[in-house]
This record gives structure tokens, C-alpha cells and sequence, in this order.
């Protein structure tokens, strides 16, 4: 007797679609899921999925923590840290315990599982507020940026750093794919710093010079992010000119990824003011092909191919925008799943609309 076909069900409404190629679904991306706030004036200032992309958790301006679920699309609890603030909140590689800065009282790093909400750990040091904190993908180590000139490297099983680089101004930094090195941006020298994460107290191997007329000014870089494949290196900004896409073996400017208007959010590097803080408004996907980000005058979001043949002022122009009639001020592309989540003052999942007939350039 032949055994039955087992017929898998289909996926809950507002979660991911089954694996599709990116090129193939990038245009048709519509936003299918709205999450409010508790109060319609608060703003989410930072985003994350877990490594799994089940999950899905928010910072934000009331000192919360909202935890989605990306696969079923719905809300399953939040958190509060109400006497010492919350953002750039990061699952560490365990989707049941997170990491994020305070912003107020002292600037501690907490370390926190959201199964009893309790504190596992207090990774204490900086003195000034963090700015950068990026999880190693290759083991549960991370490091902090603060403006306190340092850079601080952890393990989550201790609370004492296992590293310390004393730098002007590095307000950014992030590991590359192969956890074999940190990419560290300090806005005052207006570089980019390449560690190798062995040897990270040596010198850095490669310094990137980005003070150069045509670029935006280091005050408005906002993000610091390597393609998957290595082999890019974006700094997002919050310049009306756009992002800067680099090599990341030379340093060299691929492409300036333009835009229509400056972002919304405060760079680190920005004075303090009312302006909402944020961890930069775009993202790569999942392949590394694309960068999706918010396109700063209006409130549509922009998608940019970094394959494309730049003009001769080495400008790309985004390929596709999708339609929406909320604001962008972050963004984060699901790690396993073709999804993709947004957030100003509320929460919004994204998935490949099948109706939408718009495909990617091959």
C-alpha cells in the first residue's frame, strides 16, 4: 500500500511565506500586518529578528520591549524597563534571552531572558551611553560601541569585558560573516577601521578614509553592516544623498545608494536633541543582493540592487518602491523566512504579495 502524501498546511495568515529567490519576490514586498503601541506617540528605536526568524523584538521610546512572533504574526508579550530604558535591543543566539543598552540611570549593558523576565547578567563599564552593540555570528561573544571613545568585547558568560579598544569617536561597529573581523566606524577621523577579531589588540590591517567631498558627512552615518558574502561593507546615513556602498578588501565606493530626503532618526554622532534615536532606517536582505530602506521625503521604501551598474558619479538609483502610507525609522530583513519587518510608531510585517507582478532584474 502506497504511504500518503503528506500535505503541509498552509502558512498562518500575516506570517512568511515559503523560501522563494529573493530576485524574484523583491518588488512585490506590501506590508500585511500593523502592531500598535500602547500610546500612538511612541516610536520604536530599534529592531531585531532571532537568528531562527520566529521571532521578532522591538525597543522602544516607553522604555518597552515588544516580542512578536514573525511566523504566526501576532504579539506575545511585552517587557519593561521602566527605571532604566531600553534600546538596540539583540537576541543573542538563544531566542529566549536578549541583550540592549539602557538609557538612563547608568549605561549598563542588561542581559535578559524574556521566558521569567530576569536579569541573567550586567555587563558594566561604559560611561558615556552605548551607541553599536552587534552579536558575534559565530559564538556568544559581542561588542559595544559607546561615547565614552571605547570599544568594549564580552562574552555573555562573564560580566567583565575580555576586551577594550580605546578610539576617537567609534559609534559604530559590526563582525563580518566570518567572525574574523570588526569593522569599526569613527566619525570624527571619518574612517573605517578592520580589526582583525584574533589580533584586536594590534593595529587595525585596513583604515578606509571616507572624508571626501561627495560622501555624507560622518555626523549623519547611522549604520554599519557587511553583505553576507563579505564582500560589501554598507554605511547607512541619514544624508539626503543616501548610503554609501563599499568594498569591503579595499574600501574602495561602489555605489552611492541615493534617496529623496535625509532620514528621521539621530545618528550618534548627532547632538542631543528631540529627535527620535534609531539604529539607522535600512538593511540588506537575507542573499545580500539588496538593500531596502526607508526613502526619507516621503513614506514609501526604497530597494536598491547593489549589482547594478552605477552612472558615472557611481549613483544607483532604487529599482523598486514599495508602496506605504506609514513612516520608516527602522528596518529589518528576516534572516530565514522572505519577510521583512518595519517600525516608526508601530510595528509592521511585510510578505511577497503574489498578485503583484514585479520582478527583480535577473
Amino acid at each position: 500500500m502506497a504511504a500518503p502524501v503528506v500535505v503541509p498546511p498552509p502558512p498562518p495568515p500575516g506570517g512568511p511565506q515559503p523560501t522563494q529567490r529573493t530576485s524574484d519576490i523583491i518588488g512585490t514586498f506590501r506590508p500585511t500586518k500593523l502592531f500598535k503601541l500602547a500610546k500612538s506617540e511612541i516610536s520604536v528605536t530599534s529592531l531585531d529578528f532571532d537568528d531562527s526568524g520566529e521571532f521578532l523584538l522591538a525597543a522602544c521610546g516607553d522604555e518597552s520591549l515588544q516580542l512578536y512572533n514573525a511566523k504566526e504574526g501576532k504579539q506575545i508579550k511585552s517587557l519593561f524597563s521602566k527605571k532604566y530604558g531600553a534600546h538596540l535591543a539583540r537576541f543573542t543566539h538563544h531566542s529566549q534571552s536578549i541583550l540592549y543598552a539602557s538609557t538612563k540611570v547608568d549605561d549598563t549593558i542588561r542581559y535578559l531572558s524574556t521566558h521569567d523576565n530576569q536579569f541573567l547578567r550586567y555587563f558594566k563599564g561604559h560611561t558615556a551611553p552605548v551607541t553599536a552593540l552587534a552579536l558575534c555570528p559565530a559564538s556568544d561573544t559581542f561588542l559595544s560601541c559607546s561615547l565614552d571613545d571605547t570599544v568594549r568585547l564580552w562574552s555573555l558568560s562573564s560580566p567583565s569585558p575580555q576586551g577594550r579598544l580605546n578610539l576617537s569617536t567609534p559609534h559604530l561597529a559590526t563582525y563580518d560573516p566570518s567572525a574574523t573581523v570588526i569593522a569599526i566606524a569613527s566619525t570624527s577621523t571619518a574612517s573605517i577601521l578592520l580589526y582583525d577579531l584574533r589580533n584586536y589588540d594590534k593595529p587595525p590591517f585596513a583604515t578606509f578614509d571616507l572624508l571626501l567631498p561627495e560622501t555624507a558627512p560622518p555626523r549623519d552615518w547611522t549604520k554599519l553592516d557587511f553583505s553576507n558574502d563579505g564582500k560589501s561593507l554598507l554605511v547607512g546615513t541619514n544624508a539626503p544623498t543616501g548610503h554609501l556602498l563599499l568594498d569591503a578588501f579595499t574600501g574602495d565606493i561602489k555605489a552611492f545608494l541615493a534617496r529623496r530626503g535625509p532620514g528621521s532618526r539621530a545618528a550618534p554622532a548627532s547632538p542631543a536633541s528631540a529627535v527620535v534615536a534609531g539604529q539607522g532606517d535600512m538593511c540588506f536582505s537575507a542573499d545580500g543582493r539588496y538593500v531596502v530602506g526607508a526613502s526619507g521625503a516621503d513614506k514609501d521604501a526604497l530597494i536598491w540592487d547593489t549589482q547594478a551598474v552605477p552612472d558615472a558619479d557611481k549613483v544607483v538609483q532604487p529599482m523598486a518602491s514599495l508602496p506605504f502610507r506609514g513612516k520608516i525609522g527602522c528596518v529589518e530583513w528576516n534572516p530565514r523566512y522572505n519577510m521583512m519587518a518595519s517600525a516608526d510608531r508601530e510595528v509592521v510585517f511585510w510578505l511577497p504579495d503574489e498578485h503583484v507582478g514585479v520582478k527583480a532584474p535577473p
